[in-house]
């Protein structure tokens, strides 16, 4: 598939956003029970406000994507049926949630109740979102249960990243212990997103060019898509990028997504905001190629045809 920066942006920023939130009430839960010191309000508040920021930011992104953005709000209306209807409600929802637990925090409120449902609400927030491709039988490549699980590990991994970095910032105690948590979600979605390369890459298509045409001879050579233009499909359902493109860019983004990032936060005696700061850049860096990856991976049946004139 040709992937669209819209998504890819959308489901990064808003991503990492839904890991935040999980960090912070993981936070909040750890310090009610004197696992960790107590944060102050304000790195509640900053912290929300960061979870706020990534949603609204990827929401604005992901408007690019639709051909008539003012009828957006028809989404919601099949919800029963399907994915993107229960994306489109759950991530307000969420937010709103969100920004009232961090209300509650800056004014010395526990608000556990808000907290539980920020934290289910961003788990479920990566469900939709997974289940929105998982759900795309046609694509093999995306219907898998590792799709939803990789959205999450990946979201996970890269807001303990972010958060250690507001730790690092504002409660420096702290920010070792979340340093390992962000380098433990790193590694666990570095090793489910790897199972997940490894099934697409070894997948046997199950139509062929034979089978498609009706023609049992062994080799059918096309030359030509029949128009002497591009058209929909060459445009929407193949990238465009030479195999060994793809190639090289799964390397870059297992260095700077997950292997690079990961030796920041575990190999450094200190966690500064430097550190921090550079193992998020090159972790954010990293899963907006990850995310290419996702959607270029996805290899639509009619691609046997267009793909070569593609």
């Amino acid at each position: 598939m040709n992937p669209a920066w819209s998504m890819i942006f959308f489901t990064t920023l808003a991503g990492a956003g839904q890991g935040l939130m999980l960090a912070l009430f993981g936070w909040s839960v750890a310090a009610r029970v004197g696992l960790t010191p107590v944060p102050s309000p304000m790195l509640y508040a900053v912290g929300c406000a960061g979870v706020l920021l990534l949603c609204g930011v990827g929401l604005v992104a992901a408007t690019f994507h639709l051909g008539h953005p003012l009828r957006a709000w028809r989404a919601v209306s099949q919800w029963r049926t399907s994915w993107l209807s229960r994306e489109v409600i759950v991530l307000p929802v969420f937010m709103a949630v969100v920004f009232a637990w961090g209300l509650a925090q800056w004014f010395g409120q526990p608000a556990l109740a808000l907290g539980v449902a920020a934290a289910v609400l961003a788990i479920a927030l990566f469900v939709c979102t997974g289940m929105i491709y998982a759900a795309v039988s046609v694509i093999r490549e995306w219907a898998t249960p590792l799709t939803p699980v990789n959205f999450c590990l990946l979201g996970t991994a890269s807001g303990l990243t972010l958060a250690s970095l507001l730790a690092a910032a504002m409660a420096p105690a702290v920010a070792p212990t979340m340093a390992l948590l962000a380098v433990a979600a790193t590694v666990l979605a570095a090793l489910t997103r790897a199972a997940s390369t490894w099934r697409n890459l070894t997948l046997v298509p199950k139509t062929t060019l034979q089978t498609a045409i009706g023609v049992r001879h062994p080799r059918i050579v096309q030359t030509s898509q029949g128009q002497m233009g591009g058209s929909f499909n060459t445009r929407e359902f193949f990238h465009g990028a030479t195999d060994a493109a793809v190639r090289r860019l799964r390397w870059i983004v297992a260095l700077t997504a997950f292997v690079l990032p990961a030796l920041l936060l575990a190999f450094n005696p200190v966690v500064t905001v430097t550190v921090a700061l550079s193992a998020l850049v090159l972790q954010a860096l990293g899963l907006l190629g990850e995310r290419w990856l996702f959607f270029a991976e996805g290899r639509h049946p009619q691609n046997l045809y267009y793909q070569r004139i593609g």
